[in-house]
């Protein structure tokens, strides 16, 4: 490893536990930490039960994003403990409205040469900046946030060469949905997607924070760009030149894979429902109507995507049957937006412009209309997770979004000049750009003398037996690519529970089984629990631990699948759930929604070896299972969870 890529050297300035070897465990020093709202209240709960006294980390932020809806008590409660708890532990604190925790971290805290750890699965949007930075389940971000290391499989390198230049009505959305179409939703699985070549200078820091932020959808562990004059230049704008380093990956630096993309080779492309892999041309579905445009989230968050909107609405009114949906992803941009005139543009043309934060991309209001299409900048189309049952949403650029508003029907970009006599808007960096950190609350010097509010729907954390045998139903039986916004539901009616695991775990997998609950409720009284089972990939999209924890709740011993999602798999094992997986397709065809699954001596099978024989009662069959727990996991996993083996660390 004499010539190091980028990510390599991110890795080898921060490992202090394991080799680096292909598949090896290891244990990363962590320097910052990202919470948000729908995960953070578990995290500050978790450090309240490790009983931290103050963060461990460089820099560590509470960010309110998600649940910003206020239509009862609970989500202000909630942001008040928040508060209390970011003051309390020594964490920086983003007030509600201030906007979504990627992008504002991005401009205010991300740095090149950092290793990044959050309770987010979209935390590798600030790859842009020339980081390491990692989705997690809560539990491991709390861990790091006590100075724990984080741990995770040393990943492979996907080094993807950019050339050419991007042509009109092209942009970084484009990019990534092209990288989508090749890998699908998990063919990056176990890789780092590093990107490197001449291409790089057609994309500026947010175009990169596009393109970042969606390496999540394919599997990836992590997406890496390099720190050059372009992130220099960045973050000269954020005023934070000083923080600027270099770095790039050494002249002849070597990849396990190679990809290329020829820019000038792509095209306006969108993801149809209900998978963001299943990405086709615009000018394959052009002409199907729409009810709603959708502009703004992670994965659209920059001044020029709003920019470009405004451009291509400007003077213009959007079609009568169209929802043009607009969600400023920063307090700081909402402030550019008004001083440049594209907010003036984006309201006259009949735009709904949004409060910032996460809204509609995480299922918080803007539900589209049933029965009809919604095009949107946000980086998953996991089904119902818009809010609206049976939903029809597509992933697509603000180019797209912004034509096929003005004539509600998906129109391809490019057809806007036959169309409008519209010329291709040239952007160009705003003059004298608004910096805006009044919303980002330090913590005082004196925080742990300050007591948690809670609210009422705030409950302590459940307590969870060690693993042991078990004799149990399979309650459901799901096919591939099953992702949390499935297990447990997102939505205005759901993340308002998230710190109050009883109520929550009643929504568990009512997206796929609406008796799931009731059924888990009566086998647990009968039969001590339950297993699920599923295909490959399984727990893939949001690091939500929740789609652990509630299912642990009712009793859930363990999931048997053919493969998982690496943060989804990671959770399992942090809540005392067995993460099994099939040795053969026949096994997994063999088992029915209903089978009476054993395991005997699973403590003994487990610590012997990867094998763990399973029995199908009521077949009169046996089959094989493997975990690839490492021995830390497995511990965990043994103890009941990480917690148990925190609190066994400390007697």
């Amino acid at each position: 490893m004499d010539r190091l890529n980028v990510t390599q050297k991110l890795i080898k300035s921060h490992l202090v536990d394991g080799e680096m070897r292909s598949g090896a465990e290891i244990g990363l020093k962590i320097d910052q930490t990202l919470t948000q709202d729908a995960t953070g209240t578990m995290v500050m709960l978790e450090l309240e039960a490790m009983g931290l006294d103050k963060a461990q980390t460089e820099i560590s932020c509470q960010y309110v994003d998600h649940n910003l809806l206020q239509t009862d008590n609970k989500n202000p409660d909630d942001h008040l403990f928040l508060k209390s708890a970011a003051d309390r532990f020594g964490i920086w604190f983003s007030r509600p409205g201030n906007g979504v925790s990627h992008p504002v971290h991005t401009e205010h805290f991300a740095r090149p040469g950092k290793t990044l750890a959050g309770s987010d699965s979209h935390t590798p949007a600030s790859g842009c900046m020339g980081m390491f930075a990692l989705g997690a389940g809560g539990l491991d971000v709390a861990f790091a946030i006590a100075g724990e290391p984080m741990y995770l499989k040393m990943p492979k390198v996907l080094g993807v060469k950019l050339t050419g230049k991007l042509p009109d009505w092209v942009s970084a959305k484009d990019v990534v949905l092209e990288m989508l179409r090749r890998y699908d939703v998990k063919g990056a699985r176990g890789f780092v997607i590093e990107y490197y070549g001449p291409g790089l200078k057609e994309l500026d820091t947010m175009d990169r924070h596009v393109i970042a932020n969606m390496g999540t959808e394919m599997g990836a562990t992590t997406t890496v760009f390099p720190s050059d004059d372009e992130v220099r230049r960045f973050m000269r704008q954020n005023d934070r030149e000083d923080e600027w380093e270099e770095l790039v990956a050494d002249e002849g630096a070597e990849y396990d894979e190679h990809d290329e993309i020829v820019l000038d080779e792509i095209e306006p492309l969108i993801a149809l429902p209900s998978s963001p892999g299943n990405v086709v041309p615009v000018s394959e579905v052009e002409g199907e109507p729409i009810y709603q445009s959708y502009i703004g989230s992670s994965a659209n968050p920059g001044f020029r995507d709003f920019w470009i909107t405004s451009e291509i609405v400007k003077n213009r009114r959007v079609h009568d049957d169209v929802s043009l949906d607009v969600n400023p992803t920063s307090r700081q941009i909402i402030e550019n937006m008004v001083k440049s005139g594209v907010m003036l543009y984006l309201v006259q043309s009949g735009a709904r412009i949004h409060q910032a934060g996460c809204n509609g991309c995480i299922g918080m209001g803007q539900a589209p209309a049933s029965g009809r299409n919604s095009l949107r900048t946000v980086p998953r189309n996991f089904p119902d997770r818009s809010g609206t049952k049976e939903d029809s949403v597509f992933l697509c650029s603000p180019e797209t979004a912004a034509a096929s508003a003005l004539t509600g029907k998906i129109t391809d970009p490019r057809n806007l000049e036959k169309l409008f006599g519209m010329k291709y808007p040239k952007y160009r960096e705003p003059e004298d750009y608004i910096i805006n950190k009044e919303m980002l609350l330090k913590p005082s010097s004196n925080g742990e003398k300050r007591e948690l509010v809670k609210g009422p729907n705030i409950s302590t954390l459940p307590e969870f037996e060690e693993l042991s045998d078990f004799k149990v139903p399979v309650i459901l039986k799901m096919g591939d690519d099953i992702s949390t916004d499935e297990i447990l539901k997102a939505g205005a009616e759901v993340l308002p529970f998230r710190s109050n695991i009883p109520e929550i775990s009643k929504f568990s997998f009512t997206v796929i089984d609406e008796q799931f609950y009731d059924r888990a409720q009566e086998v647990k009284d009968k039969h001590g629990g339950h297993i699920v089972v599923a295909g490959d990939n399984y727990a893939q999209g949001s690091s939500r631990e929740h789609a652990a924890i509630a299912p642990r709740y009712l009793v859930q011993r363990a999931v048997i699948a053919k493969s998982y999602a690496r943060i989804g798999w990671q959770n399992l094992s942090n809540f005392g759930i067995a993460p099994l997986e099939f040795t053969s397709d026949e096994d997994y065809d063999a088992i029915e929604q209903g089978d009476i699954l054993q395991i005997e001596n699973i403590r003994e099978q487990l610590k012997s070896g990867e094998e763990v024989v399973v029995t199908n009662i009521s077949k009169g069959t046996e089959f094989k299972t493997r975990h690839t727990l490492s021995g830390r996991q497995l511990k965990a996993l043994l103890d009941g969870g990480i917690i148990n083996t925190f609190k066994k660390e400390l007697e």
